[in-house]
């Protein structure tokens, strides 16, 4: 007796079809253009969460260097300051600092002036 496979196709398409209810025209109906159109969705997914890493950098640095620009140094200058003190603090840590605690950013500014030299 051959393995039929019906019950486990129709839960694949079932599934596919309910992803991209939402999705327009034949992106919706049809199987085909809906498997299509449903890996798509997840590449875009995919790459998008690595994406947003790298612009929440993109922003911390921005933040950073606006701050340390207001104190009297620029962003190479204080990430390479606090390199030369030995300091362990990340951009994330650096960014919050300077938008919430400026006065607590500005001890880390006298650290990176003083390990520069300046």
């Amino acid at each position: 007796m051959r393995v039929k496979n019906a019950v486990n196709s129709k839960k694949k398409k079932k599934k596919i079809l309910k992803f991209v209810k939402g999705f327009r025209g034949a992106l919706r109906r049809r199987y085909s253009l809906a498997k299509q159109s449903y890996y798509r969705a997840l590449k875009f997914a995919f790459d998008g969460r690595r994406n947003k890493k790298g612009n929440f950098r993109k922003i911390w640095i921005t933040r950073i260097n606006i701050a340390a620009r207001n104190a009297g140094l620029k962003y190479n200058e204080l990430i390479h300051g606090l390199k030369l003190a030995n300091v362990a603090i990340n951009r994330k840590m650096l960014a919050e600092l300077a938008v919430n605690d400026p006065e607590s950013f500005k001890e880390y500014v006298n650290i990176a002036k003083a390990a520069l030299g300046k």
